[in-house]
């Protein structure tokens, strides 16, 4: 991997990507639809020379290959809110295959777990059964289908599966990002789910090292992989560590199906997590066995060590936000 363009470069999942690959020295090309947004992310990487800014849609597969510059892989990390999942990931998804296919590139998608349905395994491997039972987990999987369809003949892809995530590039997509925000900013927190179930979360930055890793194996593609996390955490546990690292000790509130009912008609992303609380209950967890077979070992992070500097690192923008 010589070159990489990253869509959605300032999301939770592409801004983890792109600061690994600027760490690898990897030229990048940070692709999205706000030139502010991307400024600010630029500045906090250090502007450093061999990150390119580019401004366009996803949705128009044109403006990827217009700004494509001889990248030969592609990070597809661009997303759509819940609410808006049934009638748009498939088209954005379709956009960037059809860029992808003109350039004659290979293509990373990173995706989630809704396509397995309720868990079947112990520790859920490539193989496990895609029976989803909810309206997204089938949005997901025909978008999975999508992507491996033989449509494409020039552009290669993986799909690159990751639990629930955490960490310092985090936003409103990660259910656990806006827990961890306001925690870190002293305020009343919300938590999505049962607080007492322990569950799989993986901390950003070690996605992006595996993902990374990944992309620069030709075997890979035409494949899914799972990157898993550093093992399962309840949602008590994470306040706890949180609430340390942060210095604070404000109410963390758990929202289950009434609570995100009530607020979702006001915030309709809210109500579009009702169906997906299954998950919260009967958890899936990854298995790492592919990935360590075939590329390496996994990257884990404690739970403390990510928390924490997860806290404090939001911490350390809210203060620099606040002096200018």
């Amino acid at each position: 991997m010589k070159k990489a363009i990253v869509i959605g470069a300032t999301g939770g999942t592409g801004a983890a990507i792109t600061e690994e690959l600027v760490k690898r020295g990897v030229e990048t090309i940070a692709f999205g639809r706000s030139r502010q947004k991307l400024e600010e992310f630029a500045r906090k990487l250090g502007n450093p020379q061999h990150l390119t800014l580019s401004v366009g849609d996803a949705m128009r597969p044109e403006d990827i290959v217009a700004q494509a510059g001889g990248a030969d892989v592609l990070f597809h990390c661009a997303n759509v809110p819940y609410h808006e999942m049934v009638n748009k990931l498939i088209p954005l998804g379709e956009s960037v295959m059809e860029a992808a296919e003109r350039l004659t590139i290979k293509v990373v998608a990173i995706d989630g777990i809704y396509p397995y349905g309720r868990k079947q395994m112990e520790l859920v491997t490539e193989d496990h059964p895609k029976q989803p039972h909810t309206i997204k987990g089938n949005v997901r999987l025909d978008y999975e289908r999508m992507l491996f369809s033989q449509r494409w003949t020039k552009a290669q892809v993986m799909i690159v599966r990751l639990p629930d995530y955490y960490g310092p590039t985090a936003n409103e997509a990660s259910y656990l990002g806006s827990t961890l925000e306001a925690i870190a900013a002293g305020k009343l927190a919300f938590f999505i789910g049962n607080m007492q179930v322990p569950r799989e979360f993986v901390y950003l930055p070690d996605a992006a090292a595996m993902v990374a890793e990944l992309a620069g194996k030709d075997f890979a593609y035409g494949q899914n992989w799972h990157i898993p996390g550093s093992g399962l955490i309840s949602g008590r546990e994470i306040v706890r560590i949180a609430r340390s690292a942060s210095g604070i000790a404000k109410p963390v509130i758990p929202l289950k199906k009434l609570g995100l009912s009530l607020i979702g008609m006001s915030v309709p992303v809210m109500k579009e997590v009702v169906e997906m609380l299954y998950l919260t209950e009967e958890p899936l967890v990854l298995s790492g066995e592919k990935y360590k077979r075939l590329i390496g070992p996994i990257v884990a992070t404690s739970f403390k060590e990510g928390i924490t500097s997860t806290v404090r690192v939001l911490q350390k923008r809210k203060d620099s936000f606040k002096q200018k």
